[in-house]
């Protein structure tokens, strides 16, 4: 306004006489202006001023000359609005972040030198948080690639072997009410004897497949996967039979190499020897195996009759899956065995090699259990036809085709992987042969005929056989005329014991197979009774939710009066993992209680710099009361420019973590082969961002409130 002069004196710059020749000259140039004076000297507003109005934290404590406003007669009285109550003026925050910012601008060494020191603390807790968080997702990586290779097995025949296996391991219970001075045993051997004899306990398993698909059991939050065995053979040769027939699953090694069978080999040999299928089924989630493996060529199986080939992490593969992808034929090995009598004979162990192209090119044929049984029409029963070589031969001509759709290879970063043989099939191919064997007319003939064997045409009995003469002859008479003149020849030659010694040996055999016996060698099953159930678990944490529910299951059926529904198994990885899990815990406990005394260190040099920070800055707070800075304006601006400070520290502390990493995680993979072990999770990083700033905000609020609280006067003097 022109009308008015506004006169703001230099606080504390001027003595009194220098105010009083300033208030003249004011006077000289006024031209009877209104002339107002901001000032702190009491004697030169009595002396020049005829209005005198004393503030104290903007507002008004005193005023010599208030206003009144007269109402006259002649004034017609009008009803004045009230006013709103005028809000009470204060700095806002966007204000006081500003005038902080400008501030440090002034002062961007000693601003960057204190967010650096405040930084330190946030270095090392986030350096932890990497070597915790990155460690930890490695552990999570390793217990579910474990896990997964490892499932809890359930069978439908299982003898408890847990309490041997806890003994095994130090883990036997302890005697209790020890006398002392006397030693005590433990009894490793008589468990052991226990578990061997002990009956074996058969499990229910299609009533606990029903619980685990019903809506009462929450089992799905907890596995990666639930895998349903049945007793379903999978009959896979090779397409090229030129050089002969090949089956290349179930494999026949060991039979054709060593001239043995599982029949005449020790149990345990045969558990050993003849578990060597090459040909596995894949876990049925894609997610976990496409972090496991990494596809070399081709894609993953997009229908049953595709298969995926696995190679190692060096792009090998053993001479024992050449076998099993039919390259080479286990027959082979009766030339072989020849030859082991020649003394000079060595077999051929140099390394072949084979193109992509090679291998995607293979194909088998896969043949159905059913396939190998014919109907006679004459005897009126099922011919067993696997030893008819043209036979197999147009089984294998008209069978349906196995495709290799890929060629993968283990991730570098997995531990451990799920597929364990050389060929892959997925869940698929196993429904496929289940059901289009339920489908064929020998099942179906022999589930509408419990009583006869139609294999034999003999009833299924486990009675023994008392014969005579007259029950041969009898059974002969049923026979076909020209099968009656065929046995009538064949026993003219022999007595009359050694005849009924020859049918009572075939009935007793025919009277060992059962229907459940005769079903599963046709590779028959039904979806709702698995012979055995693989629980894939996320991790240990889940794996142990999991015992907990078939804990429960059991305590449920107990309930209800159908013990031989309760479930027995032996969980060996748990036992195994168990001490492995206490390691983890520990290091995982470790890394927390570093992180809490990091965090500590941090917050007493954060609070002692910003405290320093707010005793240098005492005069410059005592300046801004002067001019009318409430308490509160004082505390907003000190808590703006200490957030600021916050932001700095921690945006500093995780640039400087991020670019550490680095060469910590180059170190730690050179010397433990572990890559990215040191990463520092996004959210850990606002968080910390965070937790500077409110740190810096929490010391400065104190330092804040003492400097407020002083005098003006007292402040402006603090050098």
């Amino acid at each position: 306004n022109p009308d008015i002069i506004l006169a703001d004196e230099p606080t504390g710059a001027l003595d009194s006489e220098t105010s009083v020749q300033i208030m003249n000259i004011l006077k000289e140039i006024s031209n009877e202006k209104l002339i107002i004076m901001v000032t702190h000297n009491g004697e030169i507003a009595e002396q020049y001023s005829n209005r005198i109005i004393r503030l104290l934290d903007g507002k008004v404590t005193d005023d010599s000359n208030p206003y009144h406003r007269e109402e006259t007669k002649e004034e017609a009285p009008v009803k004045v609005k009230k006013k709103p109550k005028a809000k009470k003026v204060s700095m806002s925050f966007f204000t006081a972040l500003s005038l902080s910012f400008k501030n440090l601008l002034t002062k961007k060494g000693r601003t960057f030198l204190t967010s650096f020191a405040g930084s330190i603390g946030i270095i090392g807790i986030a350096l932890i948080l990497s070597l915790s968080s990155g460690f930890q997702a490695y552990i999570n990586r390793v217990q579910e690639d474990t896990v997964s290779t490892y499932p809890i097995s359930i069978e439908d025949e299982n003898v408890d072997m847990s309490s041997l296996m806890e003994t095994m391991m130090g883990k036997a219970p302890v005697v209790e009410d020890k006398e002392e001075g006397k030693i005590y045993t433990t009894p490793i051997i008589s468990q052991m004897l226990n578990s061997l004899i002990a009956e074996s306990k058969s499990n229910n398993l299609e009533a606990l497949k029903a619980y685990f698909e019903s809506d009462e059991c929450n089992i799905e939050d907890f596995v990666l996967d639930i895998q349903y065995e049945y007793n379903v053979p999978l009959y896979i040769y090779s397409s090229d039979y030129e050089n002969g027939i090949n089956k290349v699953n179930p494999s026949t090694f060991y039979q054709d190499a060593f001239g043995v069978s599982e029949d005449t080999m020790s149990s345990s040999l045969a558990s050993s020897m003849t578990n060597t299928d090459m040909w596995t089924q894949m876990i049925d989630n894609k997610e976990l195996l496409e972090s496991q493996y990494n596809l070399v060529v081709g894609n993953w199986p997009q229908a049953y009759n595709e298969v995926v080939i696995v190679v190692d992490k060096n792009y090998q593969i053993t001479d024992m899956s050449l076998y099993a992808l039919g390259i080479r034929n286990s027959s082979d090995f009766d030339d072989i065995l020849l030859k082991l009598d020649d003394k000079d004979f060595m077999l051929n162990d140099k390394s072949e090699s084979f193109t992509y192209e090679e291998l995607m090119n293979l194909t088998f044929k896969l043949i159905l259990p059913t396939d190998f049984y014919r109907y006679d029409e004459e005897t009126g029963r099922y011919k067993d036809m696997t030893d008819s070589e043209d036979y197999i031969k147009t089984l294998i001509d008209n069978a349906p085709e196995i495709k290799i759709s890929g060629i993968i290879i283990p991730d570098e970063d997995a531990v451990a992987t799920s597929i364990v043989g050389s060929v892959a099939y997925t869940k698929g191919l196993t429904d496929y042969v289940i059901e289009q064997v339920a489908k064929s007319d020998i099942i179906k003939a022999q589930l509408e005929n419990t009583d006869i064997d139609i294999l034999t045409n003999l009833p299924f009995s486990d009675e023994k056989f008392e014969l005579t003469m007259d029950d041969v002859m009898a059974f002969i008479s049923t026979l076909p005329a020209d099968q009656q003149q065929l046995m009538q020849t064949y026993m003219s030659t022999m007595t009359e014991s050694q005849i009924i010694e020859m049918f009572t040996a075939q009935l007793q055999t025919s009277s060992n197979s059962t229907l459940e016996s005769n079903l599963e060698k046709l590779g028959y099953a039904d979806m709702s009774k698995p012979s055995a159930i693989n629980i894939y678990a996320k991790d240990f944490e889940s794996k142990d939710a999991i015992s907990d529910i078939i804990e429960d299951y059991n305590k449920k059926v107990l309930s209800e009066g159908n013990e031989a529904n309760e479930i027995s198994y032996t969980d060996y990885i748990g036992l195994m993992m168990s001490s492995v899990s206490s390691v983890i815990d520990a290091i995982t406990y470790v890394l927390i209680a570093f992180v809490s005394i990091s965090l500590v260190v941090s917050s007493i040099m954060i609070g002692i710099i910003t405290y320093i920070s707010v005793l240098e800055r005492t005069k410059e707070i005592g300046i801004l009361r002067s001019i009318g800075a409430s308490k509160h304006d004082i505390s907003r601006v000190f808590n703006a420019e200490t957030m600021i400070v916050g932001l700095v520290s921690g945006s500093l502390g995780i640039l400087i973590t991020v670019l550490l990493n680095i060469p910590i995680n180059i170190v730690i993979e050179r010397l433990s082969g572990i890559a990215g072990v040191s990463s520092l999770p996004v959210n850990g990083a606002i968080i910390l961002i965070i937790i500077s700033i409110l740190l810096t905000m929490f010391a400065g609020l104190i330092p804040a409130k003492v400097a407020s609280k002083k005098d003006p006067v007292v402040a402006l003097r603090t050098e």
